[in-house]
């Protein structure tokens, strides 16, 4: 009884899987034709011109007078889906017109844009961008709708209390779920598509080199550690070695040159007042 009970399970989930597999198949199998498809102008036509479609026949009731028409929920989509601002008003007050018309100006003015966005980015360019836009929708409609299947499967049980087969509730719902992402690829690709702009790059301004700083050198005495640029620097020695070679010493106060008795207390790295142009610790400040 427990395999037999385990069996009916089984059977009845594989019932529920079958329904997902075949909506799996059809959007696999689009897929892959979209893939192979070289160019899918047509395609996109086909869901541009069913979109007006759907609007036409939701806003222009059977056998109804101009009057009768829903103008304004017909301006409002042609406006947020196409980027069209259509006297429709105008249309509509026209003599004579009639829904065939109607429809006719409205997928007119729709190919005409398309038209003039082909010759602005190129057919190429545009081949490009009709795939990309239409892959990705599809693929984010696809698992958006695998995920609702789920969530209903989760809860379709319930209807059996209502004296209703879940499993028919399952299918039926599930088929409606499948028409409206359909009607939403064809809403969103036909969207994307008529309000895409090609963006152009503006050339950057060169980059200027950037300032450094003055390099600083240093170089520390092994036997006194003291910094022997940075003393000559500071006693007038200028920038580095090269400065210090042949540089003259400046009488300071009453310093003679030729009297050392007169020169005070001298840095053993700074220059030696005798004139020599040498190093005071290797000049008269040697230890004797």
């Amino acid at each position: 009884k427990v395999e037999a009970r385990n069996f009916d399970i089984r059977k009845n989930l594989l019932k529920y899987d079958n329904v997902m597999n075949d909506q799996r198949k059809a959007i696999f199998e689009q897929r892959r034709e979209l893939l192979s498809d070289a160019d899918l102008s047509e395609t996109i036509a086909d869901m541009r011109h069913h979109v007006i479609d759907d609007l036409v026949t939701a806003s222009i009731p059977e056998k109804s007078y101009a009057e009768q028409w829903d103008i304004a929920t017909m301006k409002e989509a042609m406006q947020n889906i196409f980027g069209l601002d259509l006297p429709l008003a105008d249309w509509a007050a026209e003599e004579g017109i009639g829904e065939t018309e109607f429809h006719e100006r409205l997928i007119k003015a729709a190919d005409e844009k398309t038209a003039q966005k082909a010759a602005n980015f190129g057919p190429q360019i545009l081949r490009q961008i009709e795939r990309a836009v239409l892959l990705q929708t599809l693929d984010g409609l696809w698992r958006e709708n695998l995920v609702t299947l789920e969530h209903l499967r989760q809860v379709i049980g319930l209807r059996g209390y209502g004296q209703r087969d879940p499993l028919n509730e399952y299918k039926n719902e599930s088929f409606t779920l499948f028409e409206h992402m359909l009607t939403r690829l064809r809403e969103g690709v036909t969207g994307q598509l008529m309000h895409v702009e090609l963006a152009r790059q503006e050339e950057a301004p060169p980059l200027e080199p950037a300032e450094l700083p003055p390099m600083e050198v240093h170089h520390f005495d092994p036997n006194t550690g003291e910094d022997e640029f940075a003393l000559e620097t500071a006693n007038g020695g200028g920038n580095g070695r090269g400065a210090a070679k042949g540089a003259r010493v400046k009488k300071v106060g009453g310093a003679n040159p030729a009297d050392p008795s007169t020169w005070g207390k001298v840095q053993r790295n700074a220059l030696c007042p005798c004139g020599s142009g040498k190093k005071y610790k290797h000049c008269h400040g040697t230890y004797t």
